[in-house]
């Protein structure tokens, strides 16, 4: 039945919006352009007809960043006394009533005043979204609490403020902030970051050369896991079986015996060579174990751990089936089977499961590594 004008009519105009979007600019250290980028893409979409304001932007008396802001509107701040000072604050209630289609917050990881609506600024931002306004904000990837630690037996310097690993998962788009170590520095230089009275102490400090090489490794493989886990769940919603090997992972099959360790250091070492994700694959099938096995097992594991494979142990009546089933799920892209150099019909008791998972499993690559009897 063709559709009457009113039908078209309905179709092309807006749909009610049901959920915000909260896209992140994530970078490796101040300076590397985060507020700079979130400002820009503000006015963009001022310049498309939206309705942009700033909830807070932290300009540290950069001009740059001061003129950009300048450009956009401002919802006032909310004044909070301390301890005898004035504290100024995002008003995260101002915002909600003013009802923009997009607003900037700048430093997420920031502690509000003791008194304010919220402890945190994400929790800020949470509810923002949870009124459908789309947020863009800023975080350093020193600021996500499990990455802490890390930045500071790398730098020295321990990060007061920090917010949970979900809050940069929750984000529905991530944008790395990008600049090489030998041009942040140079912008340090010239004054563009802090004060030039300061230069010099962060230069010798937080800003080495390769504090700032590690650094951004860390924020690097934080987007490459982000963008890893939306293709997952885009390959899940979709349904596709096929395995797109855009990132190696490697998974090495354990049981216990004399040869397990030999195998899991070849498994290792074709691992680093890739870069990829390396995991240790024990499959409990039920059967009694001797005492010994056992102990021999959990050495072997903990072994494949000291290798940095994450242990993967795995319940089924067949070997081969659950090893394929984890291979699907997880998009691994190497297998690797050890067998002893046995001759006659015992070999065909060590190669019969990997016939039976090269039947199963979705196109992955197989290698079968067999070591000489001592």
């Amino acid at each position: 039945m063709p559709k009457k004008p009113e039908d078209w009519l309905e179709v092309a105009s807006p749909q009610p919006k049901t959920k915000a979007t909260f896209k992140l600019f994530l970078g490796y250290a101040p300076g590397v352009g985060k507020t700079y980028s979130m400002l820009n893409e503000g006015i963009r979409r001022r310049g498309r007809g939206e309705d942009v304001v700033i909830g807070v932007v932290e300009s540290h008396g950069r001009k740059g960043i001061e003129e950009l802001a300048s450009q956009l509107e401002k919802v006032p701040h909310r004044r909070t006394e301390y301890k005898g000072t004035m504290f100024e604050e995002m008003d995260v209630d101002a915002i909600i009533a003013r009802k923009p289609q997009v607003v900037l917050v700048d430093e997420l990881a920031h502690t509000n005043i003791p008194g304010s609506k919220h402890r945190k600024r994400y929790e800020d931002v949470q509810e923002i979204l949870n009124e459908k306004i789309d947020v863009l904000a800023t975080l350093n990837i020193q600021h996500i609490e499990s990455i802490a630690p890390v930045v500071r037996n790398i730098t020295g310097i321990t990060v007061r403020e920090t917010l949970p690993d979900w809050v940069p998962l929750m984000a529905t788009e991530t944008v790395m902030v990008d600049l090489t170590p030998e041009a942040l520095q140079n912008r340090m230089r010239r004054g563009d970051v802090y004060l030039p009275e300061k230069v010099e102490q962060a230069l010798g400090n937080f800003f080495r050369r390769g504090n700032l090489i590690a650094l951004r490794e860390l924020a690097l493989r934080q987007v490459a896991e982000q963008v890893d886990r939306s293709l997952e769940n885009y390959m899940a919603a979709k349904e596709i079986q096929k395995n797109w090997a855009v990132r190696e992972r490697v998974a090495v099959c354990v049981h216990p015996g004399p040869n397990a360790q030999y195998l899991i250091a070849r498994a290792a070492r074709v691992a680093r060579r890739l870069d990829a994700e390396f995991f240790a694959i024990y499959v409990n099938t039920g059967r009694e174990q001797r005492e010994e096995d056992g102990k021999s097992l959990e050495g072997t594991l903990q072994f494949a751990e000291s290798l940095g494979a994450t242990i993967v142990r795995l319940k089924g009546s067949s070997i081969a089936d659950a090893i394929a089933v984890f291979v699907r799920d997880k998009h691994i892209t190497q297998v690797i089977f050890g067998r002893s150099a046995v001759k006659g019909w015992k070999k065909f008791l060590y190669l019969s499961p990997i016939y039976r998972f090269l039947r199963e499993s979705p196109e992955v690559d197989v290698h079968v590594v067999t070591r000489e009897r001592d």
